[in-house]
């Protein structure tokens, strides 16, 4: 009780300090209301007791040291400031509203490269003559799915330089469902850029870039992908910025046997993507998202209640974003999973029945 007692009084000492949202949050349409595509939301500080608080203009409701306030959301890019009008002090902070961000969806796959090295020993005459890409063109046709593929540049006995651009008009004529990125050099070694240099992820992003662009287009790019693994240091994740990355998907601890996939962020900014599914390091202007589910560490009897679990306390995922990997789909992978098919059409199915629509991540959390 004491400590408790002295934990507020230093509190209330601080001055101004921000609650909900904090620097840096995202905010989208379930942190309010939305009013001809502004937001109306709660913002709550604390301060001293008896402080007389003003948060963007409009006066504060007073709760002991808690003071709340409507402020309306226009932009994008939001600054929210309060002042103390008894003593002058002030504090603001940047948010970020994204309009298109609640109810959409997406499936997200990692560590693509057999299906196109398929593609090359085979010659096919269509990329759809691969059964792995005829199977991802079939969720797609029959829920609209938008699918994000993040890809290798090398495996045993092939690398992306080997591949044809004779699909070049093909991958083009499917740009609106589908999406090619970096993921790493290759699948081993383990974490590749958990302490990558800047040097080297550049090289082994730009690698893969460059490929992507020669042999699909850039219409099949966008500025958002996942890292293998999820981890990387600041100066790896500083290395795909400035390819032109600006987005990063993660675990965040949906997962806690795996304490990582969650880049470089500390504890505190891990747990407020865990929470909120997305947030903003402002300063490397970079935008972490969390994944909902990983369909391949999922039974196929635990997909939908893993998923019907968000129902409880209203916690349902603003951006549904479902992950899975590519190797699960071969029967010749030491850890094949022959229901690999049914598990992502009963995942995709359960986004659809529950109201959520497909787009890219990249057209949710990016100003227009």
């Amino acid at each position: 009780r004491l400590t408790t007692l002295l934990n507020k009084k230093n509190k209330m000492s601080t001055g101004i300090s921000f609650t909900s949202p904090v620097a840096d949050d995202m905010l989208h349409a379930k942190d309010g209301d939305v009013v001809n595509r502004s937001l109306h939301t709660i913002v709550s500080v604390n301060a001293p007791a008896g402080s007389c608080i003003v948060i963007n203009g409009e006066k504060a409701t007073a709760i002991d040291d808690t003071f709340i306030a409507r402020v309306i959301l226009n932009n994008y890019k939001n600054i929210i400031e309060a002042v103390d009008e008894n003593t002058g002090d002030k504090k603001s902070i940047t948010v970020y509203w994204l309009p298109n961000f609640a109810g959409k969806y997406r499936l997200s796959i990692d560590d693509n490269i057999w299906f196109l090295r398929d593609l090359h020993k085979n010659n096919c005459a269509s990329l759809f003559d691969n059964s792995y890409l005829a199977f991802l063109k079939n969720v797609h046709e029959t829920y609209g799915t938008k699918i994000h593929l993040n890809l290798f540049y090398q495996t045993d006995g092939f690398n992306l330089s080997e591949l044809s651009d004779q699909y070049k008009d093909e991958w083009k004529a499917n740009a609106h469902w589908l999406r090619l990125s970096f993921h790493a050099l290759g699948e081993f070694p383990d974490q590749p850029y958990i302490n990558g240099s800047y040097d080297q992820v550049k090289h082994d992003c730009t690698l893969v870039d460059d490929q992507i662009k020669r042999f699909a287009g850039a219409s099949l790019m966008g500025p958002f992908t996942t890292i293998h693994w999820g981890e990387a240091s600041r100066e790896a994740a500083r290395a795909v910025r400035d390819c032109g990355y600006k987005g990063l998907l993660g675990y965040f601890g949906l997962y806690p046997a795996f304490t990582g996939v969650s880049y470089y962020l500390d504890d505190d900014k891990k747990e407020r993507v865990n929470k909120r599914f997305v947030w903003k390091d402002d300063e490397m202007d970079m935008v972490f998202t969390r994944t909902s589910i990983v369909i391949d560490r999922e039974k196929i009897d635990t997909i939908v209640p893993m998923l019907d679990d968000y129902k409880v306390g209203n916690n349902m995922p603003p951006y549904l974003d479902m992950l899975v990997h590519e190797q699960y789909y071969y029967p010749d992978y030491f850890n094949y999973q022959p229901d690999y098919k049914e598990k992502i059409m009963t995942a995709v199915k359960w986004a659809v029945d529950n109201g959520y629509q497909p787009a890219f991540l990249a057209d949710c959390v990016f100003e227009k």
